[in-house]
């Protein structure tokens, strides 16, 4: 957590040293003109690749598929767009950076890998966490016990 407050903290500090920087070498009004324009491109590209990723995703559920690669990629996409809405050079270039196909590709597939390592692990531990050959674990509370169902036949003692 201290790391990401740190960025946090650090992050406007850096955009605002580099703000100072690109204005003194290009003027104040050009640099403020660039900032606002990179938001309004961030509006637009939100805007839009919120749209087409949502049709993608419904292209690949009529032919049966998992759109996942489609989902992360307009994750991608929509971070892109946001980090483009923020104010300030940095978040622009790794605004740009998300929006370009391969970066957002590259990106996309390492967050797949690292979801299902993920998972794998998460998956590994709790096999370990199984009884082998134990009694049979009990239901957590709130949870319907384990039916077997069968037929009777009810025979009059007399």
């Amino acid at each position: 957590m201290r790391p990401f407050l740190l960025l946090f903290l650090l992050f406007p500090v850096l955009e605002l040293f580099v703000f100072v920087k690109v204005s003194g070498a290009i003027g104040f009004f050009p640099a403020l003109l660039l900032v606002i324009l990179g938001s309004m491109l961030g509006v637009f590209v939100l805007r839009i690749a919120g749209l087409a990723t949502a049709l993608r995703a419904r292209e690949s559920l009529n032919r049966g598929e998992l759109p996942a690669q489609t989902m992360l990629e307009g994750l991608m996409l929509a971070l892109g767009g946001g980090l483009l809405i923020l104010p300030g050079f940095i978040s622009d270039v790794l605004g740009l950076l998300m929006l370009l196909p391969f970066t957002r590709r590259m990106l996309a597939n390492k967050m797949r890998q690292r979801a299902e390592e993920q998972a794998m692990r998460q998956r590994a531990f709790a096999d370990d966490l199984q009884p082998r050959g134990g009694p049979a674990p009990r239901e957590p509370l709130g949870r319907e016990p384990n039916v077997i169902e069968g037929e009777f036949e009810h025979r009059d003692p007399r």
